[in-house]
């Protein structure tokens, strides 16, 4: 018997409903999806490439770890035919958590929904379009990407990118909001709420996705991971997207600092190039390692802005994990648990014979009593599951002999 009408039109429509969905999410379903990372020397800023509207096309865009969501300068991109503006007081409007106002948007002639997107860098803030647009990313297979539709970002102002590095359009943001990154990708192909970043002083990786840290890292590497918990920093309700540790004490060649202050929450941030740490906490810290640098024959040399303290690196020994100088331990929730900082993270080689310490003091009542620059997080492997509120860090891959630069992306499959 043959089908009604009406039953092989609801058949075509199902199959092209069920076509329609499948696009939407991606070409493929690979279990690790990956960006690459670019640090430029001169601001020190890490770079990574994203490919999106229609038709895709690249964008570099600064990485933001902290940041709430992906914003670009729309005016200075291609126009795309698959852009949407996202109406105020819509589903999309209230999932972004944007401020309703009743000025008219700079880029329509109705209300639209509005967030403010920042360039932390330069701290400068701006009112900005939220917007929906296709944003295509390549999984750990060559010749494989994968597509997310009606990807939630904010448009911003050109003025807005001063202060990044040239060429680049807007920021990455990684952060724990809806609309991050990693938010939007678990959202849009059902995985797990977390992703893994390796940075380096060259090139570095970030992979999204389920489980994606054997497959490009290797077991040994992944299971050595110990994990922290991630916590919110008290009274800093600006910060909440931020990603913070508990550093409870701080250790220099195995001696216990004597701090008076409570360090509490510790960000990490990939806009800040050094760690900084509040004054009196840095005061107390900087004489230990002094110290501790004294009783290895280290000597005191002129200091190198921005660094307050520098070392004449000839004579000092090497070894795996960077010049032989003293070892600066965080311990964190028990004394089991301890972020090791060796001399290839704690030391900056600024000429041929000086090196300085990559610590810098951070004035009296920041935000956050220390926060983990950029340099201190290069050539670890940082796993962030923000479904469960965790951190997995690994020691320096340095002593296994690797490096982040290692894990090489495949050439983009549309290239």
């Amino acid at each position: 018997m043959f089908p009604s009408m009406a039953s092989l039109m609801q058949f075509l429509l199902l199959i092209l409903y069920l076509t329609h969905k499948s696009q939407a999410l991606s070409f493929h379903l690979p279990n690790a999806l990956v960006l690459p990372i670019t640090k430029d020397v001169t601001t020190l800023q890490y770079v990574t490439r994203i490919h999106h509207g229609t038709p895709l096309v690249p964008i570099n865009l600064v990485v933001d770890l902290g940041g709430p969501f992906i914003w670009t300068d729309c005016a200075s991109t291609h126009v795309s035919s698959s852009s949407r503006l996202i109406p105020n007081r819509s589903i999309k409007c209230s999932r972004a958590k944007a401020h309703d106002f009743e000025g008219k948007s700079c880029l329509s002639s109705t209300h639209t929904c509005e967030l403010f997107p920042e360039n932390r860098v330069t701290r400068m803030s701006t009112r900005g379009d939220l917007v929906e647009d296709i944003v295509a990313v390549q999984s750990k297979a060559a010749g494989s990407i994968t597509t997310v539709n009606d990807f939630l970002f904010s448009c911003g102002p050109t003025f807005l990118l001063h202060g990044l590095v040239g060429g680049t359009k807007g920021m990455l943001g990684l952060g724990r909001t809806r609309i991050s990154l990693p938010s939007q990708i678990s959202t849009a192909l059902n995985t797990a709420q977390k992703f893994t970043i390796c940075l380096s002083s060259s090139n570095g990786i970030i992979a999204l996705g389920e489980g994606p840290n054997d497959s490009i890292f290797g077991t040994e590497i992944s299971r050595s991971l110990m994990y922290t918990p991630l916590v919110t920093n008290p009274g800093d309700e600006y910060s909440i997207q931020d990603y913070f540790i508990g550093i409870n004490s701080i250790k220099i060649n195995g001696k216990l600092l004597s701090l008076k202050a409570t360090l509490g929450a510790s960000k990490l941030s990939t806009i800040v190039p050094y760690t900084t740490m509040e004054s009196t906490v840095y005061g107390t810290f900087i004489r230990a390692y002094v110290k501790a640098a004294s009783s290895m024959n280290m000597t005191r040399v002129t200091s190198v802005a921005p660094f307050g303290h520098c070392f004449n690196s000839k004579g000092i020994d090497s070894t795996h994990e960077g010049p032989k100088v003293p070892i600066i331990e965080l311990v964190l929730q028990s004394e089991t648990v301890m972020w090791r900082i060796f001399g290839r993270n704690s030391m900056v080689q600024v000429s041929k014979e000086v090196m300085c310490l990559g610590f810098l003091d951070g004035g009296l009542n920041p935000k956050a009593s220390i926060v983990l620059g950029g340099y201190q997080l290069e050539d670890m492997l940082l796993q962030f599951e923000m479904g469960t509120s965790m951190l997995g860090f690994s020691q320096s891959l340095l002593k296994r002999q690797t490096t982040c630069s290692n894990f090489k992306l495949d050439s983009w499959a549309g290239e």
